[in-house]
């Protein structure tokens, strides 16, 4: 008896057992699903608005289907040219087509834009052939198609008839690091008038470079004293700095082209109190672009330098001073580096925001103050271009994640507990 009830006992703490894990189980999967749903919005957002754009960005940026979609039987019949000698009557008998209905349907003009690009004059070519053959055309098409424009006798043009069939290029992308593919395949440095993308690049870092420099001088005295002050005065010196945010970019913007023009009130003042005999070009110009993006920026700089010197204790300068350190010693060796945290992480703030800036140096700055979103809006508001604005956009995307990765290594800011 003794035996068979310690067999149940056992049986029945086995049991026990299995439901006490069992449970466990059941309450650890409810928390695992419970803290994916309240992961989920950010979840879907990264995915709405980051995931989703930049995967739209790398697609455009290499997709050529325009002259496929709007010339469907050139662009097959093509697929098989060899590209040695000129194509057969069967292509031509296409094209002739393929004009026809596209002038007729108003989409040619589309596609002998994408067809211009590859080389100049393509486009009035296209447009040329096809209101000659807005009728019936009989055979032999070749001969009459030659017979209009002496170019589709030009095997150069069937070659970037050919390379602009798509589905997928890599044009844009050599264009925006001013490299070009030739008919070959062979790829090398763009023409002189066309290598503009890496100067703009350059140019763009510079700026931002500049500005995050002269927001880090003024920014890092400014929130010393902030920091410093009593608390009525903080809250008086915070007020004045965050101004700036209840007021749109737009009008800032407007405001600093009033100030800095020819007869605007900063060149009326100098004139006024006779620093200068005639007014000074303060209006288009880089100084223009710095001043405007500064005046922008800076309170993006003070307020994590802010945060940081709010933190710290002022027991430790104080201690340094009483171990025999001189002010100046005690600020560098004791309390400057604790605030690098927060000037690392305004340093990289102005610096990737002024890297997108458009609508100042538009306004404010001249032909060779402008940046790369300027080329992104140019593309898409006048030219009608979404392959080469992603193409920008892309270099934009990654110049930026490439300095942050060599601020990162190089500067170690990990360690500054920036992230």
């Amino acid at each position: 008896m003794s035996d068979s009830h310690q067999e149940v006992t056992g049986l029945l703490d086995h049991s026990a057992r299995l439901s006490l894990k069992q449970k466990f189980k059941v309450v650890e999967r409810r928390s695992t699903l419970r803290a994916l749903a309240l992961l989920a919005p950010l979840l879907c957002f990264l995915v709405a608005f980051y995931v989703i754009p930049i995967g739209s960005i790398l697609y455009h940026a290499v997709e050529d289907t325009k002259v496929r979609k709007i010339l469907p039987r050139t662009s097959m019949s093509l697929a098989t040219w060899d590209q040695k000698n000129l194509p057969e009557e069967k292509i031509y008998a296409d094209l002739v087509v393929d004009l026809k209905e596209s002038y007729k349907n108003k989409t040619l003009p589309q596609a002998g834009m994408r067809l211009n690009e590859e080389i100049s004059g393509f486009r009035s070519v296209v447009m040329k052939t096809a209101r000659k053959f807005k009728s019936d055309v009989e055979p032999p098409y070749k001969e009459k198609v030659i017979s209009v424009n002496d170019a589709w006798a030009d095997i150069r043009y069937w070659k970037a008839f050919q390379a602009s069939t798509g589905p997928f290029t890599s044009r844009y992308l050599l264009s925006v690091v001013d490299l070009q593919r030739t008919f070959d395949g062979e790829v090398k440095q763009a023409a002189e008038e066309r290598s503009i993308y890496i100067g703009y690049l350059s140019r763009t870092i510079k700026i931002s470079f500049v500005v995050m420099l002269i927001c880090c001088l003024l920014g890092y005295p400014m929130a010393f004293v902030v920091s410093g002050t009593t608390e009525k005065t903080r809250r008086i010196l915070l007020l004045l700095i965050l101004i700036p945010f209840w007021v749109s970019l737009l009008v800032r913007t407007t405001s600093w082209f009033i100030l800095l023009r020819t007869d605007g009130v900063v060149n009326d003042l100098l004139l006024w109190i006779g620093m200068i005999d005639q007014p000074l070009e303060l209006i288009f110009n880089r100084f223009a672009v710095y001043v405007s993006l500064v005046h922008i920026m800076l309170p993006f700089m003070v307020l994590p330098i802010y945060s940081v010197m709010r933190g710290i204790s002022g027991d430790l300068s104080r201690a340094a001073s009483s171990l025999g350190a001189k002010p100046t010693a005690a600020f560098l060796t004791v309390y400057f580096p604790q605030t690098l945290p927060g000037l690392g992480a305004g340093c990289i703030l102005v610096f990737v925001v002024t890297l997108g800036f458009y609508i100042t140096p538009a306004l404010v700055g001249g032909a060779k103050d402008q940046m790369l979103s300027y080329l992104i809006a140019n593309f898409v508001t006048r030219l009608g271009n979404w392959s080469m604005a992603s193409a920008v956009a892309l270099l934009l995307l990654v110049s930026v994640t490439l300095v942050l990765l060599v601020l990162f290594r190089v500067f170690k800011l990990n360690r500054m507990r920036l992230i």
